[in-house]
């Protein structure tokens, strides 16, 4: 039996899709793997993500948490992704019905990202890029800030809470890193 064509064009054209997302997943430095919907909820639940808020997705992937906080919660949003075929799905996602006016896609390297505006920072990362990640978000971010991670925590870092069941760790700057050491007794 021969198949026609399209079914071989399919079949070779899904091979190549999810072998260059493995690739890239070790290549950028962070795997893909989409939050599921429980988590998504968890993260901007716990962070308390409201219309006042801007709200910073390092690793946006294909946009779970982006455009949920977007539409669901009116925050403005800035999806940070480095792997460039993500980054082309979620300006497509984006243009077909995402809401334009509060979300923008910034591709890039997230440790050259400035955190000054972020009021929120969502990330599901690998433990080595959170190390890395904690120093810039240590100088950057305002009081009142609020990071929440999915699965990894913050190594350093005091979270304000944690649910075991999805494994999200939520922060508050200033009270979950090393400057809010209580002072000793002199």
């Amino acid at each position: 039996m021969i198949l026609p064509f399209w079914v071989l064009y399919t079949f070779l054209g899904g091979i190549v899709v999810i072998s260059y997302f493995l690739y890239a997943s070790f290549a950028f430095g962070a795997g893909y793997q989409p939050a599921p919907r429980a988590v998504v909820e968890r993260m901007l639940g716990d962070a308390a993500v409201g219309p006042e808020d801007t709200l910073f997705d390092l690793g946006a992937g294909t946009g779970a948490i982006i455009f949920r906080a977007a539409r669901e919660r009116g925050a403005r949003v800035v999806g940070v992704e480095v792997e460039p075929v993500r980054v082309l799905i979620l300006r497509l996602r984006r243009w077909a019905g995402g809401p334009r006016d509060r979300v923008r896609i910034q591709w890039g390297n997230l440790y050259g990202t400035d955190f000054r505006r972020a009021t929120v920072v969502a990330v599901f990362l690998w433990p080595e890029a959170m190390e890395r990640l904690r120093p810039l978000l240590e100088t950057q971010l305002g009081a009142g800030s609020r990071v929440v991670s999915h699965w990894h925590p913050i190594v350093g870092w005091t979270p304000a809470s944690v649910d075991a069941r999805t494994r999200v760790y939520l922060y508050r700057w200033p009270d979950a890193g090393p400057s809010a050491a209580r002072p000793t007794a002199s």
